[in-house]
Parts: structure tokens; C-alpha cells; sequence
């Protein structure tokens, strides 16, 4: 891969959730600051919801490394199919064995199974992933699970992550009573071109780069595919795909050519054809005004070289070098009088020829013996 040719410890933009990587800035820093504040007071359920590819689970590991030492953690990829599927999935989780599969016995061998943790000074979380594929039932099993309790404290934290899409089913005024025991509900939103090179920088750095290996072309490009907001995974995706096409040209530093290709590839319609398309015209500018300044300068220098260089003479004196000497008036008469006589003595051969034809014609009708007495025939004499 690429990161030898960057002189790269790691690959910088796998799309991954990595706790090393995790951009502890903006939305994603109050974000965790919130949720970990919640859990610590043991106010029950949260939600924590934002776009595809917003780094949800990203943000749910380092949640989890906060509280590694003293919680007891049940993570579901996703949410099960119903509220049952979810209480036998618990009931595995803590180890437990009911008598009874009905709802209320294996509800209360959870609550006393989470006592017993609780007064061990420990705690349980679990986080569900994708919950926008909760059904109506799954959200009720997650409101039974938020009634146990202790006094005022939770029995067992409920995180929820997932797409925009789960607001549209708590606000619902069937789930009104589901909405009513959101201890907190933060959002996660996208982040602005000004954010988005804060997390590239960042996650150069974490894979021992600088942020030189992107020249002044290539961040602005960055900035204008990502001026209408952009997500960590979509923001990973195009400038893992960057760096991989600066390698293939065998450059060190990545362009605005290069972060254009990257979008070609992935198919992402932005803005930077056109900024390439300036970048162009610019440059084309400023070599056409380079080289008028060089003729410029040039100019007076060749002149100078020579001190005994007659100077230059005006224009109308140039011109007149490669013109004919006027010539004498009478010439030109001259030459008009002859143009004019090639026309009258065409006619004039013309008229003779016809002439000598018609006498000749008139001799042999006359049967004249010779040409004299032809003529004299001719004037009647």
C-alpha cells in the first residue's frame, strides 16, 4: 500500500472503528462528554443518533473504554427481532438459568441479577447498534428494562445508536410513554469543510504524517468536495482513495488533480472539476503575462547592443522600401492609350477579314477574269 511511499506508520483512512483514530473534537467530543456524564449518574437511556457513516460506533467504543473498569457491558450488533428475543439475549448475557420463560418471572431474575451488580460497586450497559430497525415491540422491552430500578438509580444503562430514521418512530404519539424516559438524545451532525481538515490532520498525525503531504491545491480541493458537510466514513473513503492514486503517479505530495481523480473514481459529484478547471486557466494566465513581460524586457536590450545601430525609422518609411518608384506621368498615359487600343483593332481585323471574304464572294458570282476587272465591275466602271 501506500503508506511506505508517505512514510506512513499506518494506513490513515481505513474505514474501521478504531479508538485510536476517534476525533475527539466538536460535536463528537460533547457528544461523549454527555453520554459519559449520563451513565455516570445512572439516568437510564440515551440516544444517540446521526447520519450513515457519522461514526456512531466509533464514538460507542470510546464510551466503552471510559467505563472499562467497573461496568458490565452487553453490545448488540443489532436490535433482535422482539422484545422476548431481547430479554432471553440478557438473560444469556448475565448467565442466568430461569425456572419460568414467562415475561414477569425472567424480568425479575434480571432485576435481582443486576442488584447483585450494583451492590458490587459495578454497573451494566448495553449498547444496541442500528436501533432505526427497532420495531414497536423492541422499543416496549427497552422501556420495561428502563423501569428497573433502584431508588433513583438505573439498574441498567441503555444506549442506543443509530440513523435519523429512529426519531421519526419515538415521535410517534404511540410512543409517547417510550419517549418520556429519554434521560438524553444527542445528535450527531455532519461535519463542515473547516472540520473536516481538522479530522484529515488528525488522522495524518495519528498514522505519522504531516500535514504537508497535502499541498495548498489538494486541501482546498478537500474543502470544496466537502463544503456541504461531510461524514467520517465518506470523508475516510475519498482520502484513502486520494492518497492511493498520488501513489500511482509516484508523487509525494497529493494535489488538487489527485483529490479530483479520487472523486471520479468513487463517483462523487462535487464542485472540484470546476476548481480544476480555474487552477488551469489561471496557470494559463500567468504564462501569457510572463511572456509578454519578457518581450518586454527583452526589447531595449537588443536594441542596446549595438551603439552604432542607425535608429528606427518610421513606419511610413519602412513601407515605402518595398513599393515601386512612382514613374514619369507620361507612362502611364502611355499604358492606358495602348490598354485602350487592343479593343478597336480586334474589330478593325475583324471588319477587314469580313470584307475580303464578301469581295472574294462577289468575284466568283460575277464570273470575273481577273481581279482588276472584278474592282471595276465593283465601282461600275
Amino acid at each position: 500500500m501506500y503508506t511506505k511511499h508517505f512514510g506512513l506508520h499506518k494506513l490513515p483512512f481505513e474505514n474501521v472503528p478504531d479508538p485510536l483514530f476517534f476525533f475527539d473534537e466538536g460535536d463528537y467530543h460533547q457528544v461523549r462528554s454527555r453520554v459519559d456524564n449520563s451513565l455516570a449518574a445512572g439516568r437510564g437511556l440515551i440516544i444517540v443518533t446521526g447520519p450513515i457513516g457519522s461514526g456512531k460506533t466509533t464514538l460507542s467504543q470510546m464510551i466503552k473504554a471510559d467505563f472499562s473498569k467497573d461496568i458490565k457491558l452487553i453490545w448488540m450488533a443489532e436490535p433482535p427481532g422482539s422484545s422476548n428475543d431481547l430479554l432471553l439475549f440478557l438473560v444469556q448475557e448475565l448467565g442466568l438459568k430461569p425456572a419460568s420463560q414467562e415475561r414477569v418471572f425472567v424480568l425479575r431474575d434480571i432485576r435481582e441479577a443486576l442488584l447483585k451488580i450494583t451492590s458490587q460497586g459495578g454497573r451494566c450497559l448495553m449498547i444496541i447498534d442500528e436501533s432505526h430497525l427497532m420495531t414497536d415491540d423492541m422499543l416496549n422491552g427497552i422501556r420495561l428494562l428502563n423501569n428497573l430500578e433502584e431508588g433513583s438509580t438505573k439498574l441498567i444503562q441503555v444506549l442506543l445508536l443509530g440513523q435519523e430514521e429512529i426519531l421519526e418512530k419515538i415521535n410517534r404519539p404511540e410512543m409517547e410513554p417510550f419517549k418520556q424516559r429519554i434521560a438524553s438524545l444527542e445528535i450527531i451532525g455532519q461535519m463542515d469543510s473547516e472540520r473536516v481538515k481538522q479530522y484529515v490532520t488528525h488522522r495524518i498525525h495519528v498514522a505519522g504524517g504531516e500535514p504537508s503531504l497535502l499541498t495548498d491545491t489538494g486541501w482546498e480541493a478537500v474543502r470544496i468536495a466537502f463544503q456541504a458537510g461531510g461524514t467520517p466514513r465518506t470523508i475516510n473513503s475519498l482520502m484513502d482513495r486520494t492518497f492511493l492514486v498520488a501513489h500511482e503517479r509516484e508523487k509525494k505530495e497529493i494535489d488538487a488533480q489527485d483529490v479530483y481523480e479520487a472523486t471520479q473514481r468513487l463517483g462523487l459529484k462535487t464542485d472540484v472539476f470546476h476548481y480544476i478547471v480555474s487552477l488551469k486557466s489561471r496557470e494559463r494566465d500567468q504564462r501569457s503575462h510572463a511572456a509578454e513581460s519578457n518581450e518586454s524586457v527583452m526589447s531595449p536590450e537588443r536594441e542596446g547592443t549595438d551603439t552604432h545601430q542607425e535608429p528606427p525609422k518610421p513606419l511610413r518609411a519602412e513601407a515605402a522600401v518595398h513599393q515601386e518608384a512612382p514613374r514619369p506621368v507620361y507612362e502611364k498615359i502611355t499604358d492606358a492609350g495602348q490598354k485602350g487600343l487592343k479593343v478597336p483593332i480586334i474589330l478593325l481585323i475583324i471588319a477587314i477579314i469580313a470584307f475580303i471574304l464578301s469581295f472574294s464572294l462577289y468575284c466568283n458570282r460575277t464570273n470575273s477574269p481577273d481581279l482588276f476587272s472584278c474592282i471595276l465591275d465593283l465601282l461600275g466602271l
